[in-house]
């Protein structure tokens, strides 16, 4: 492959278009809108490169690094998956997701930190409780989370996926494997899950974290705040487990798919038309038909800068035996139990690769070579300096 499709369109000429009707930002969202619209423009400068063959030159512009931006995300993630594959275990891998009810997304909307926290630490304590249970996995298990926050259509939706290893440790320190294709009991991890949530957000509730404002202000009387809880036991709270992965190498794909993903990639949009915004769609209440979705420019917006997290917020974490205060003893025990440290060390120095390297092997674009003689090496000859600080 000698070169990749460009996107039709992308996210930056969407807000260039329409991104001055809207109403007031916050400053959170303003900053994303900008640094998108800069990224890789003469605006955040950059370098001039020169080929060492045929002297051609081509300016090439800095990224704005914003983990919300459609372009930044791949050094991103192949910088973060590298660090991963240390981690991983020769066994089985099981992907488990938790949701919650649509009936709360207005109020976490209003609360993102808190409510998001407060997401991460009932399913991850779901998860811990329920395979401790000796009638269960009885082992501390590890595993890592993602957070998303939207669906297919941009609306709202908040979830974590995790990916868990099979198995965990005894009180004994020993390795305690799930059985085949089997993790956990999903209808539990879903009702504990439930009890959790509502319990930490209450909490939440009586110690004045919460705000309300808008379609939620009448949250504040205890009546109604009580009545939503009670609104969200009488739906199933969605916990499920896909069929677990078949190895290291197939973890390391996933990773690269989910770790760094946005709301909307640059390679889902269709067009800009009439005022209007289409991209591509899978609708999960369809058997995952794609389809084309079209919504107003500024609907677009919205809907994307619903996704922006705050400020410094984690959005992948670490839990048990794969957290940080566990991670360096006890993986290289999992490693002595199994007499297999070679093997694994082996393995993972397969998968191991320069970020460019994989650039190259995914696109079949060589980022040194020269575009045009092929032959000669690219090499940066000036700065070139920004119009001004994005930040």
């Amino acid at each position: 492959m000698d070169s990749i499709e460009k996107p039709k369109i992308e996210v930056a000429d969407i807000f260039n278009q329409f991104g001055h009707l809207m109403d007031p930002l916050s400053k959170e969202q303003y900053k994303v809108v900008q640094d998108i619209k800069n990224c890789r423009t003469k605006v955040l400068g950059g370098h001039s490169l020169e080929c060492s063959e045929c002297n051609f030159t081509k300016n090439e512009y800095n990224s704005c690094r914003n983990r919300h931006c459609p372009k930044c995300q791949y050094l991103s993630r192949i910088k973060w998956i590298e660090k991963r594959k240390e981690d991983l275990l020769l066994c089985q891998y099981f992907h488990v997701v938790f949701t919650i009810p649509d009936d709360l997304n207005p109020l976490i909307l209003q609360n993102k930190e808190v409510c998001y926290n407060i997401l991460f630490k009932a399913s991850s304590k779901t998860l811990k409780e329920v395979a401790a249970n000796p009638k269960n996995l009885g082992a501390e298990i590890g595993f890592f989370g993602i957070l998303h926050t939207w669906a297919q259509n941009l609306i709202d939706h908040p979830h974590i996926h995790f990916i868990v290893p099979g198995g965990g440790f005894g009180k004994k320190d020993e390795w305690i494997s799930c059985k085949k294709d089997y993790l956990l009991p999903v209808q539990i991890l879903s009702v504990v899950f439930r009890g959790k949530f509502l319990n930490y957000l209450e909490l939440a509730y009586k110690e004045n974290k919460l705000k309300f404002l808008g379609q939620v202000e009448h949250l504040k009387e205890a009546n109604n705040f009580k009545k939503l809880l009670a609104i969200t036991t009488k739906h199933d709270w969605v916990v499920y487990a896909k069929e677990p992965f078949a190895g290291p190498e197939q973890v390391i794909n996933y990773l690269g798919q989910y770790t760094h993903r946005i709301a909307i990639s640059n390679y889902r949009l269709e067009k800009i038309e009439d005022g209007k915004v289409s991209f591509k769609c899978r609708d999960n209440s369809d058997k995952n038909k794609k389809k084309i979705v079209t919504l107003d420019g500024t609907e677009f917006i919205r809907r994307f800068l619903l996704h922006v997290l705050p400020k410094r917020f984690v959005k992948i974490r670490h839990f048990g035996f794969l957290g940080n205060r566990l991670r360096k003893e006890k993986l290289p025990l999992y490693r002595k139990l199994h007499n297999i440290a070679e093997k694994v060390t082996a393995e993972l120095d397969e998968l191991k690769i320069d970020w460019k390297e994989n650039f190259k092997a995914l696109s079949g674009i060589d980022l040194n070579i020269c575009p045009v003689c092929k032959k000669g090496i690219m090499i940066e000859k000036q700065l070139l300096p920004g119009v001004l600080n994005s930040s």
